[in-house]
């Protein structure tokens, strides 16, 4: 896919050196980041060095890690279900009551099991 054609949802995962991989959604960036090394990378990390996401609201570059995520909204992304991007927990409160999320998850609590489920159209 093609990830200029989505703008509001652009992923980035930099790598030592500069080398970028772009995504067309949170969700991607992190099946990306669950096996690095099937998608050409070595080793666990294969030198990440930052993780970008665009937040829903503000249509910004925020750090992946610093994020927070909605999951089971009605806002779909480019390839479905969709985990979306707040730049704060009182957006993500906001954007789960506004579009019938199912739950905040912070960076570290996306597992591939749920990424996973989100492809299936299941959230748990």
């Amino acid at each position: 896919m093609l990830v200029a054609k989505y703008p509001n949802w652009v992923a980035i995962v930099e790598h030592e050196g500069g080398r970028a991989r772009f995504f067309d959604g949170a969700k991607d960036l992190f099946k990306y980041l669950f096996d690095v090394p099937k998608y050409g990378g070595s080793g666990k990390s294969a030198g990440v060095v930052r993780r970008w996401v665009t937040e829903f609201y503000g249509l910004t570059r925020i750090e992946a890690r610093k994020a927070l995520f909605v999951v089971g909204s009605d806002v779909l992304g480019p390839m479905g279900n969709e985990l979306v991007p707040l730049a704060s927990r009182e957006e993500a409160e906001e954007f789960l009551a506004d579009h019938k999320g199912r739950r905040i998850l912070t960076f570290a609590e996306v597992s591939r099991d749920l990424v996973e489920k989100l492809d299936a159209g299941r959230f748990e």
